[in-house]
């Protein structure tokens, strides 16, 4: 396998593959905000951990119809449109700060690369927020499989033709989640949707949190997975998995993300005291049983909790694609830690046994300096845009090319001049040795770059879609 590869697409485009738009506003933060955290102590993340802990089994609600018979969202009708949610929960690092003085990224590629573009396969309208919007940041996400591209947006879902670029559906996430399965997923989701497709199921997964009372609680994440490898008639399972129980009860499971394995769904979500204090923060991962799931049984799962100090930032699940891994390998999670860690976890879940599930880790992985990158302008305004640059973005990719095993990963940080960019990693051998082989940040001119969603392909080509801004 080539160690360089071809970096084919690194531009804003919306295509048939994960995306991952923002338009979180955000006020201007001086001089004095965090540019350059910590690295916390990564034998207090290690010793923070706690678990394996599991809850009781989920049972699904079925629905088996077709879900063009719901009622569709109509065009016509203008939606509530909230606030956006402005203060950040606990301790949480500020993502907007201004870049160090005088600060180059060593790794930025400051030029455009010599190959073209190519033009896209498809190219057609997604959900707009005028009828399907309600509020900001609109958490933009989609996944693509082989005859259909899924969009969510806070709080709508819609289903298309990928051939023709139809919609055939367009629901609210309310309308979508349909039946009395008895929790706000029937009718209060408020949004952080992820859409995966799986494809060693050949099936669709689709994903937000929900809750009555925001400053009670308790709070849920919505689970959907598809009957059949059609998501419009093929039929649904609905799951309402409560998510703040144990030590994170009243806790809110914000920025939950879903990556697919042989041997289970895992998702993480960063958790956020919401009925007690108001500064507890902490990240929850979990393990769901794929296997059970798929065939409509009851969602077993196996979380583990770390950083409740809030010593550590968001972890991303890794994200299958292509060639399985070696039989038996954990699910791989990864987080950034400043000012030049990428940090990689190992979740091994043993459903015949939970209590023998591990959490492990966090094992450090040397990268090129970075520092947070600073608010992002926008045309028209003087309101800043949140570059989120502490959190990693989707998805962690995992490929296994001719048996070399390699995790792909990017982040926004200050590339220089003020200018925010993409920085993307490649990790090889994440279960023995994990090693960097190559990495760079993507700034070719005075265009902000951020919101990067990557994916590779079959021969080791990765693109990268990012949002852009000046």
């Amino acid at each position: 396998m080539k160690l360089t590869r071809i970096l084919y697409s690194l531009g804003v485009f919306l295509a048939l593959a994960l995306i991952c738009l923002s338009l979180v506003t955000s006020p201007a933060y001086t001089q004095a905000d965090q540019a350059l955290a910590p690295s916390p102590s990564t034998a207090n993340i290690a010793a923070s951990v706690q678990g394996p802990f599991t809850s009781e089994p989920v049972y699904p609600t079925v629905y088996n119809g077709d879900l063009r018979d719901l009622e569709q969202v109509d065009e016509g009708l203008q939606l509530v449109v909230p606030q956006p949610l402005r203060y950040i929960p606990g301790q949480e690092p500020k993502g907007s700060a201004p870049q160090l003085s005088g600060w180059h990224d060593s790794v930025v590629q400051a030029e455009f690369g010599a190959g073209a573009m190519p033009d896209p396969i498809a190219n057609f309208p997604g959900l707009d927020f005028a009828a399907f919007g309600s509020g900001w940041p609109p958490d933009t996400n989609g996944d693509v499989g082989p005859n259909h591209y899924i969009q969510t947006v806070n709080t709508s879902i819609g289903i298309y033709d990928k051939t023709t670029g139809t919609r055939l559906v367009g629901l609210t996430f309310d309308q979508f989640f349909t039946g009395p399965g008895g929790s706000a997923c029937d009718t209060s989701n408020d949004g952080d949707p992820i859409v995966i497709y799986d494809p060693m199921a050949d099936r669709w997964i689709v994903t937000d949190f929900a809750w009555f009372n925001f400053n009670t609680g308790p709070f849920y994440e919505c689970i959907a997975v598809s009957q059949t490898s059609d998501p419009v008639a093929g039929g649904w399972y609905f799951y309402e998995l409560r998510a703040d129980t144990g030590d994170f009860t009243g806790y809110l499971n914000d920025y939950p993300k879903l990556g697919v394995w042989p041997d289970g769904w895992y998702m993480t979500a960063n958790m956020f005291e919401i009925t007690g204090a108001g500064t507890g923060f902490g990240v929850r991962v979990w393990a769901l049983d794929r296997d059970s799931m798929l065939a409509g049984g009851p969602l077993n799962e196996v979380h583990f909790d770390l950083c409740t100090g809030g010593e550590c930032g968001a972890l991303l699940p890794s994200n299958m694609r292509g060639a399985l891994p070696p039989a038996g390998s954990p699910n791989y999670m990864a987080t950034m830690s400043p000012p030049n860690l990428l940090q990689i976890w190992e979740l091994h879940v043993d459903w015949g046994t939970p209590a023998n599930s591990t959490f492990t880790g966090p094992v450090d992985v040397p990268v090129a300096d970075f520092v947070t990158a600073q608010s992002v302008p926008q045309l028209g305004t003087n309101t800043l845009l949140d570059s989120l640059s502490f959190r990693p973005m989707m998805q962690l990719q995992y490929r296994n090319l001719d048996g070399v095993e390699s995790l792909w990963l990017n982040h926004t940080v200050a590339a220089g001049d003020g200018i925010g960019g993409v920085r993307w990693y490649e990790v090889q051998d994440p279960g023995g040795t994990p090693t960097l082989v190559q990495q760079s940040t993507y700034q070719p001119d005075a265009n902000h770059r951020w919101m990067g969603s990557l994916a590779v392909d079959q021969d080791g080509n990765m693109a990268v879609g990012f949002s852009a801004s000046s």
